[in-house]
């Protein structure tokens, strides 16, 4: 069963009562001021994850195995729970707070399990394995993440309601009535010893991109203003409203940049620029990038105060421990100092609480993962995907263009020509000779994206393929190339390097971007520029992610709400066999000045 939450805090503000209020007297220094009376302080913490993707235990369902990266990062929150305890235990219950922000219940087979094959939403349906862990580890609340929309409203509104905790969105508007479609924010009072307690405010923001990245969930639903306009909104409400400590949870990276170009007019990564721009703030939990940010400090423009802001590492790999300390002036509490650092989930065991609550949950979806499927005729790698043609983003493609034409079959746009575009998402993922599982064809794609049809020009492909091929180093012809020095330029991710099948071409990375693209053909023939394809490609490319040209304004002919990943484990199933001859070919490779690369 489930621990239940209030209970739980019940009994331990019951048992460690004495030694919290010890450790806040700890901040009281014994240095006089004036009159000789003490110095009234208070410290006091507040803890934060972002970007747990549905990960609870430290194990890939993909691999079947515990967890590994070649950092040897751990990751769930099985390991973050043992941090949090002992967190706590330093510091004392009652003088910490757990936060997160956002992307929450997207991304393993764990999380997937709950919301598509054995639903939360269902008449009799379980809770959400990450709705129980966070609440036994009792997380105070989260922002929203663009990511707890791929399932669509019911489930996040399911989710939200199993939650012990708010969910914050301060920018997720209804769309009708324009106002809060979530709780904007959360607040709590901390007792301190001095007698006047603390006001803490915790401001949710999620990401303006969900508007085009699940445009089929929230379209004439919700919408998504930016990130720093509602701050502006907000934050002097909750200052109004006595809060001494402001602090935002931001489902919003730190660079000022934006995946989706022009198609919504409010920046991605956003969180440095409300710092910068909206006065009042203490500190902000940071999320959506990926990356880790231990302590950063932005210098807002009204007032020259400095924001502390931290980002921990995805999945569970970090715990952002802020800690704040307060002084009593003027008849209120200010803010002395901010500090931030993260704590390593290497350094701790997981929570058998956290172990022994989703254990069965966890064995469930191991079993369905490890079901038989089909077979397949040669064992096919993605180890070389990123800079080689090889048959396992074939595979992708023949069956993301077999899947749209049979789809366009009697319409209008059957005699058009079907292109497929498919990108490395794991480096890792691998397909054996003989029997075929689950896990393994949903390792090829570990998103949840779903597959569109977009009509474009032979002119506008060559466009999209140049500006794909910014992905490679600019090397020039002549001695060796390191394929782990090749890939990547300019910090693109591996998802936003797309190969296109159907065509034949090469690359030429000797030459500058912008202009790499040779010997484009179609058929055996030089591409016709005023030729018309249909493109089939993944809602979060056809909805702009990744500023790729053309394709988010190209005619949509088809969509449908199926996960790719989904399509593909259904083709398997349907054709009970992979025959990698029928689609696998050299169709693209790289060359320097016209030699191969490889």
């Amino acid at each position: 069963m489930p621990l239940d939450r209030r209970k739980f805090l019940g009994r331990t503000a019951a048992t460690s009562a004495g030694a919290a209020l010890a450790a806040a007297a700890a901040a009281v220094p014994a240095e006089a001021r004036g009159h000789g009376r003490p110095r009234r302080r208070y410290a006091f913490t507040v803890m934060g994850t972002t970007d747990l993707h549905g990960n609870v235990f430290n194990w890939d369902y993909f691999t079947d195995a515990e967890f590994d990266d070649t950092a040897h990062n751990d990751v769930g929150l099985a390991k973050i729970s043992t941090l949090v305890d002992q967190v706590r235990e330093e510091k004392g219950r009652r003088n910490t707070l757990l936060i997160d922000a956002g992307d929450t219940i997207q991304g393993t087979q764990l999380s997937y399990y709950y919301a598509r094959v054995d639903p939360i939403t269902g008449a009799d349906g379980p809770v959400h394995p990450m709705a129980q862990a966070m609440n036994a580890i009792g997380y105070d609340a989260a922002a929203l993440g663009n990511h707890e929309f791929n399932y669509g409203i019911p489930v996040l509104r399911k989710f939200e309601e199993q939650c012990d905790f708010p969910l914050l969105g301060a920018n997720a508007l209804d769309a009708k009535t324009l106002r809060p479609a979530f709780a904007p924010y959360w607040m709590t009072r901390l007792r301190t010893p001095c007698g006047r307690d603390v006001k803490v405010a915790v401001l949710g923001l999620t990401n303006p991109g969900i508007a085009i990245w699940d445009k089929v969930n929230v379209q004439g639903k919700m919408t998504f203003p930016g990130l720093e306009e509602q701050a502006a909104k907000w934050v002097p409400r909750l200052r109004s409203m006595g809060a001494d400590v402001v602090i935002v949870s931001a489902h919003s990276g730190t660079s000022g940049t934006s995946s989706y170009g022009d198609q919504v007019p409010y920046v991605e990564n956003a969180a440095a620029l409300v710092a910068e721009k909206v006065a009042g703030i203490d500190a902000i939990l940071v999320g959506h990038a990926h990356v880790e940010i231990p302590e950063s400090r932005v210098v807002n423009k009204e007032t020259g105060r400095e924001v502390v802001l931290s980002e921990p590492l995805k999945w569970g790999q970090r715990l952002t421990l802020f800690d704040f300390e307060l002084e009593w002036e003027r008849g209120r509490w200010q803010v002395a100092s901010v500090s931030a650092k993260v704590l390593d989930s290497r350094t701790a065991e997981e929570d058998p609480r956290i172990v022994e609550l989703l254990g069965d949950e966890h064995k469930k979806v191991v079993g369905y993962v490890n079901q038989t499927i089909g077979t397949c005729s040669a064992a096919m790698t993605a180890t070389e995907a990123p800079y080689k043609d090889v048959p396992i983003l074939d595979f992708i493609n023949h069956v993301q263009s077999e899947t749209v034409k049979a789809a366009l079959a009697g319409t209008e746009y059957a005699a058009l020509p079907v292109l497929s575009q498919a990108s490395c998402f794991s480096r890792t993922a691998a397909i054996p000779a003989g029997d075929v599982t689950i896990r393994q064809v949903a390792g090829l794609y570990p998103f949840e994206n779903t597959l569109e049809a977009r009509v474009l020009t032979g002119a506008q492909l060559k466009e999209y393929l140049e500006f794909s091929a910014r992905y490679y180093v600019q090397t020039p012809a002549g001695g060796d190339v390191d394929p782990s020095k090749l890939t990547n330029a300019d910090n693109t991710p591996d998802y936003n390097y797309d190969a296109v099948g159907g065509l034949t071409y090469e690359i030429d990375i000797a030459k500058a971007p912008g202009s790499r693209i040779a010997k484009l053909s179609f058929e055996g023939k030089p591409i016709d520029e005023k030729a018309q394809f249909v493109l089939a490609v993944n809602n979060y490319r056809a909805s702009g992610g990744g500023n790729f040209p053309h394709v988010a304004s190209a005619k949509q002919v088809w969509a449908n709400s199926e996960e790719i990943r989904n399509t593909i484990i259904a083709w398997v199933q349907a054709e009970k066999s992979i025959e990698v001859s029928r689609f696998a070919s050299v169709d693209w490779k790289l060359t320097r000045d016209g030699v191969p690369v490889f």
